[in-house]
């Protein structure tokens, strides 16, 4: 358990055999999901696999027993003070590499020069909110939180996903799999994508 500005956060780490971890990488989960999301699972077993320690982190609203999330600032402050206890703590000394599914992957992206990450990784990446029967023109865009990342990114999505494709772009890897949303469809794409991307960012 670790003491945030939101409230209680818990982080699950997860420590490679081997007494030298290449790095570090710490994933949130989606909006109304957990840690135990199959993407997640995935990321976590190539970066174990590649030497990499591991924290799956749930949010304090999760920790709450609370399915709708917190507002965004909330979420960010709240995340930035788990990844700055862990990288004082159990990864001290460790390269960071953040990320997430959907929600997760936004939070990481916003934050990822607050938590001095190397990398990103974005599971699922909510491009295009969902849009209102009632409304007037169409929902921004959530590329900017994407472009707004200055270290490199990687990008898996379901090729269904209904909330959009993202683009490539400088720095911004972005891997095509089989799948919606919720990248189930084919675990060992999103497992080998991560294991493919991970080990280039520390080189």
């Amino acid at each position: 358990m670790i003491d945030t500005p939101r409230g209680p956060a818990r982080a699950h780490v997860s420590l490679p055999d081997t007494e030298a971890p290449a790095g570090a990488l710490i994933l949130g989960h989606g909006a109304g999901g957990g840690v135990g999301a199959p993407d997640l699972q995935a990321a976590e077993r190539a970066a174990l696999a590649d030497g990499w320690a591991v924290a799956l982190v749930e949010q304090p609203y999760r920790v709450a027993g609370r399915r709708s999330p917190a507002p965004a600032p909330h979420l960010d402050e709240a995340w930035t003070a788990v990844v700055a206890r862990l990288s004082a703590d159990a990864l001290a000394g460790m390269p960071l590499v953040t990320g997430g599914r959907s929600i997760g992957a936004r939070v990481a992206c916003r934050t990822a020069a607050a938590t001095a990450s190397i990398g990103v990784v974005c599971l699922a990446f909510p491009l295009l909110p969902p849009q209102r029967a009632n409304a007037s023109k169409p929902s921004p865009s959530r590329l900017p939180e994407l472009d707004a990342v200055a270290v490199p990114a990687l990008v898996v999505q379901g090729v269904n996903d209904r909330f959009g494709m993202p683009p490539g772009g400088p720095g911004r890897t972005v891997v095509q799999v089989a799948g919606d949303h919720g990248l189930k469809t084919d675990l060992p794409a999103v497992q080998a994508a991560v294991a493919e991307w991970l080990p280039a960012v520390v080189r």
